[in-house]
């Protein structure tokens, strides 16, 4: 299948600037073409997620993705989608963050492929051009009436609460000219984006065809919304981020587990490299038993190793069992368990300061009084580790911290909090 047409079947095309000819371009293996990442965070999130994969899907396809890295677009910033101007940053912290993202677009390219990702930086190409050269070889190509017509600018011109600058109202130069170099130097004829990105996109294939005589293609992808109308990619706590020390692998695997069932097999199609036949199976099983839950334990499953790894998700699914369907507690790495129950209130004391059980229901906010924490212990309702403990005296020993630091202690079927021993 022509990868142009496993896009569009996936629902991943929103706007594309002549579909004959892109589809066309896309049916000769070894084609270039990129995607544009600016260094506005220590991680990408999962929002970024879709046009990672699609430079995967094309290197998976025969192509040359080509992942380019805004070491110089991220100094100025993008006013695309954003109702005020992007607070700078220093220089330091975009180079700090530009490495971080890099290495994790290296990571994934080589995880899901088995092989290397080209990585460009635009900063590389630019940090030699002058204001003059700029505005000589780039601006000239560029009217203000065409410029103001775009998405990106028009959103904020004439607004006098916040406008936009000189800076971010270059950027789409900025972005074009990536577009031109590429084209140049990699024959580069096709850049992709979110729906954000189309006048940014098409700017570039303007001052390829203007300054070369070459043509350019735009792709855009749609933007993701969840059934309720929400901006896909946020949790309660925001983001959800690449980077496992951002976002645990546990809280990564329960967002995509808890997705919405009528986005589920949407997102299968979005986030997956399953195929057209795997998912309609998954289709299947979701319509005739949704209490299973399989098309979100398989969504569930895929995202976590494509991001984290089979051993990430063998460690988040034993802590799942456990939690929630009766599996041995003990069996769970202390470091899942921990991230698993992170909303839970928890205590940690020193190893030789260990109350017993009724002062550290007290402690955990579990029990109001000593006195209540005896009766809710003789009821029979108070579990360590998933095992009943009666025993209001108990003092907890050595074999009940799971990897010798945490343990769960759980009052009734959803009353949960952690001890640490230190």
């Amino acid at each position: 299948m022509n990868i142009y047409d496993d896009l569009k079947w996936r629902g991943l095309i929103h706007q594309v600037s002549d579909e004959g000819k892109v589809r066309d371009y896309l049916s000769t293996p070894g084609r270039y073409m990129y995607c544009g990442f600016d260094p506005t965070a220590d991680s990408l999130h999962i929002g970024n997620l879709v046009p990672l994969l699609c430079l995967v899907r094309m290197k998976k396809a025969g192509h040359n993705p080509l992942f380019l890295l805004g070491g110089a677009t991220g100094r100025v910033g993008d006013p695309s989608g954003k109702d005020k101007e992007r607070e700078f940053v220093s220089i330091e912290q975009i180079e700090a963050q530009s490495a971080n993202i890099k290495a994790q677009i290296e990571g994934f390219c080589e995880h899901n492929t088995g092989e290397k990702a080209e990585v460009v930086n635009n900063y590389d190409w630019t940090k030699e051009i002058s204001f003059l050269d700029m505005l000589r070889d780039v601006g000239k190509h560029f009217t203000v009436n065409w410029m103001l017509a775009k998405e990106s600018v028009k959103g904020r011109f004439g607004r006098e609460d916040v406008g936009i600058s000189y800076t971010e109202f270059s950027y789409m130069l900025l972005q074009g000219y990536d577009f031109y170099h590429l084209y140049k130097e990699k024959e580069c004829q096709l850049q992709i984006g979110g729906g954000d990105q189309w006048g940014n996109i098409t700017a570039g294939c303007e001052l390829i065809r203007r300054k070369a005589a070459g043509e350019g293609f735009a792709l855009t992808f749609p933007l993701i919304t969840t059934a309720s109308g929400k901006k896909f990619g946020k949790s309660e706590k925001g983001a959800i981020f690449l980077n496992a020390e951002m976002t645990s692998p546990y809280a990564f695997y329960q967002f995509w587990i808890n997705s919405d069932d009528r986005d589920v097999i949407n997102f299968l199609k979005f986030f997956t490299f399953l195929t057209e036949e795997e998912i309609a199976e998954l289709e299947k099983a979701h319509e005739e038993a949704p209490y299973k839950r399989i098309a979100h334990k398989r969504l569930a499953e895929e995202t976590t190793i494509m991001i984290h790894g089979k051993e990430e998700l063998a460690k988040v699914e034993a802590a799942t069992v456990a939690l929630f369907g009766g599996g041995d507690i003990k069996s769970v790495d202390s470091a899942t368990l921990r991230e698993a129950m992170e909303a839970a209130p928890g205590v940690e004391y020193e190893a030789a300061d260990i109350p017993d059980l009724a002062q550290i229901l007290m402690d955990l906010g579990l029990s109001k009084s000593k006195g209540q924490a005896r009766k809710d212990i003789k009821a029979g309702g108070l579990y360590i580790n998933n095992e009943r403990v009666d025993d209001y005296d108990y003092a907890p020993v050595d074999t009940d911290f799971i990897g010798g630091e945490a343990m769960l202690i759980r009052k009734g079927k959803k009353n949960y909090g952690l001890v640490i021993r230190k």
